[in-house]
């Protein structure tokens, strides 16, 4: 993990008011004022959290909520702006205070969230709110502090879990240590938003969040961002196509990504498409292992790896595509999959987590079993041989982003949560008190062996 550094510090001479500000009445009467939380936000932009705080924060801003993002600084960057509707607070990194000789995770995001809490504190010291948002557990620390310091109630998003990224495992002290911190996190929320039912069934199984605090909230898309115009499409396609049909993978190369899978497929789809072409579009730690297994399975001649796109060439090489793939093992939502819809690529997803929820085989794209390069290959085979029937699953996939993923309805849905955790707050503290009296502080339950197994979830 890249950290930024300044030598900008914060100002320490600001302070809170101490008195809590009036929340708003039922019903949302008012727009709502809301403090957000999250480790990256543009500039700063390592997945699609980022993006997400983003695109959801501009959106309640456009419908009247008044939203301040307190982030990570980046080199540059001014520590505070107004910026598409939000106010943007940077917390610097302070190596005065923080002088850390190590690499470690979790030693830099102790010190992040001490440095987020102080521009939480102080942008709280210019104007009140209604509601704290926390975004994943690099921010659950600063987020306990401020909701107790401002008595203001907590929602947290959970975009992804730990023991759902290591495939139910926890190997090593820092896996655990990050799942007790998602466990805090979620048990000490008053709602929890998850972005689909199967991420609701892992949060409520593995911290024991009560299905009726977690409100499921797809990520959203913006439909206009990957669209380009003809001629770029017919220069993506140049580029990668040559003279076959192309088939289009973009993400972080991970393992759980599945990419591997996708090129362990390729040599036969290779033999039924002759001139197929792949292009694997991303970074990551996998890329070398990938690489690898390129020259392994003697595929030189048919992958391109050109790393990150950026601008118009991602949705170029998406629409220029005869079959977006994503082959992931372990998928929360798959929001790639709704952009890859945006763009008009013919969509061929594992159907598992929230994947299976967007794709509909046969309506909008086709599906296969995760860890199944011969059902992948099926998949894909199924749009290259019927480009007809490929194109009209694309058209209803591009139709079912705009009627039902568009950032509008989205930060909606999210501002009705708000409203339920300010109403909610009085009985959650109530019961948190009771729970501990009687049973002390709640420690998250790690069993041995696989956890996504012992919930039931695979």
């Amino acid at each position: 993990m890249s950290n930024p550094r300044s030598g900008a510090h914060p100002d320490r001479t600001c302070r809170p008011s101490p008195t809590s500000t009036p929340r708003p009445p039922l019903g949302g009467a008012r727009p709502l004022r809301v403090l957000m939380l999250s480790w990256e936000y543009p500039p700063v932009l390592v997945g699609g959290l980022g993006r997400h705080v983003h695109a959801l924060s501009v959106s309640l801003a456009a419908a009247g909520h008044e939203v301040t993002v307190v982030t990570r600084h980046a080199d540059g960057a001014p520590l505070e702006e107004y910026v598409d509707g939000v106010r943007v607070v940077r917390a610097a990194e302070d190596p005065v205070t923080f002088p850390l000789a190590t690499g470690s995770l979790l030693a830099w995001t102790m010190a992040f969230n001490h440095t987020l809490t102080r521009a939480a504190l102080r942008a709280a010291s210019t104007g009140g709110y209604d509601v704290v948002h926390a975004h994943d557990w690099l921010v659950a620390h600063a987020a306990m502090t401020v909701r107790d310091h401002l008595d203001l109630p907590l929602v947290s998003t959970i975009h992804a879990t730990e023991a759902g990224r290591h495939q139910g495992w926890l190997p090593e002290e820092m896996n655990r240590t990050i799942h007790g911190v998602e466990h805090w996190l979620g048990t000490s929320s008053v709602r929890t938003i998850v972005c689909s039912g199967y991420m609701r069934d892992e949060v409520t199984s593995l911290f024991g969040v009560p299905a009726n605090r977690v409100d499921v909230v797809p990520n959203g898309v913006e439909p206009h961002r990957w669209r380009v115009p003809v001629a770029a499409v017919a220069a993506a396609r140049a580029r990668f196509a040559a003279d076959g049909p192309l088939v289009t993978f973009a993400g972080r190369l991970v393992y759980e990504k599945g990419v591997q899978h996708l090129l362990a497929g390729l040599p036969r789809l290779r033999d039924r498409h002759p001139g197929l072409r792949a292009v694997i579009v991303g970074d990551g730690p996998y890329r070398p292992e990938l690489q690898a297994e390129v020259h392994r399975l003697g595929l030189g001649g048919t992958v391109s790896m050109p790393g990150f796109l950026g601008g118009t060439d991602l949705p170029a090489v998406m629409a220029a595509s005869d079959c977006f793939a994503v082959p992931s093992i372990y998928e929360p939502f798959g929001m790639v999959a709704l952009e890859g819809a945006a763009a008009g690529a013919p969509l061929a997803v594992s159907a598992t987590g929230g994947l299976a929820e967007i794709v509909e085989p046969g309506v909008t794209g086709m599906t296969f079993r995760p860890h199944d390069p011969d059902g992948l290959s099926d998949a894909v085979h199924a749009l290259l041989s019927d480009t007809d029937r490929a194109r009209a699953l694309a058209r209803r996939a591009r139709t079912m982003v705009d009627e039902q993923y568009g950032w509008a309805a989205i930060a909606g849905r999210t501002a009705a949560t708000y409203a339920s955790a300010i109403t909610q707050t009085p009985g959650f503290v109530a019961e948190q008190a009771t729970h501990q009296m009687t049973y002390g502080r709640p420690r998250p339950l790690i069993p041995d062996g696989n956890l996504l197994a012992a919930a039931g979830l695979r």
